[in-house]
């Protein structure tokens, strides 16, 4: 898998940029708020998802890590593909993609390209509880709490049980909160 690619703009369009990175042009689709960001630079640092499917590889860069990280977490949604999760990316910045998922503001979502009262329902309730792993890593308790129920989703526990059990929890660390947990749950 490709990590990220570093090399020389050698052209930029709205959505995609040509990257020479020793001596290979490599054809990178980007979001137009990435696009904007790299007009100024001739070289350039990129993060990159690939995605490979029967018929393309394809490449798809960030300026970003942040950035990466809502395109990846928005491709995983049922119905949502890489083209509107770059529309999303291209008419909102990453932070503010994350306000609008904080205030479930499902409106703003609809004024993306692509995106009906549905699919921007939809999104708004498969990111919802997930816009903290995306924020800047700290070690408030609530974030804490954020990163245990997370794992703890991940390992197949429902939410609702999740919040009945965290009130009966006193670790202090993401660690010790899944285990005390774990020994609840099972």
């Amino acid at each position: 898998m490709i990590f990220g690619l570093n090399g020389e703009i050698y052209r930029l369009e709205p959505a995609r940029v040509l990257l020479k990175v020793g001596g290979i042009i490599y054809d990178v689709a980007i979001s137009m708020q990435c696009s904007s960001r790299l007009a100024k630079e001739g070289e350039a640092f990129l993060y990159t998802t690939q995605i490979i499917r029967e018929d393309a590889h394809l490449l798809f860069g960030f300026y970003d890590e942040m950035e990466k990280g809502m395109f990846d977490r928005l491709i995983k949604i049922n119905g949502v593909g890489p083209k509107v999760a770059l529309a999303i990316l291209s008419t909102y910045e990453s932070s503010e993609i994350l306000e609008i998922i904080k205030r479930k503001d499902v409106a703003a979502l609809q004024r993306v390209p692509g995106i009906g009262a549905k699919g921007a329902g939809k999104i708004m309730v498969d990111l919802s509880g997930f816009y903290v792993d995306l924020l800047p890593k700290t070690s408030t308790p609530d974030s804490i709490y954020q990163e245990a129920k997370m794992a703890l989703e991940s390992l197949g526990f429902k939410t609702s049980n999740i919040d009945k059990v965290f009130k009966d929890i006193k670790a202090t660390t993401t660690q010790d909160i899944i285990k005390e947990a774990l020994k609840i749950l099972r």
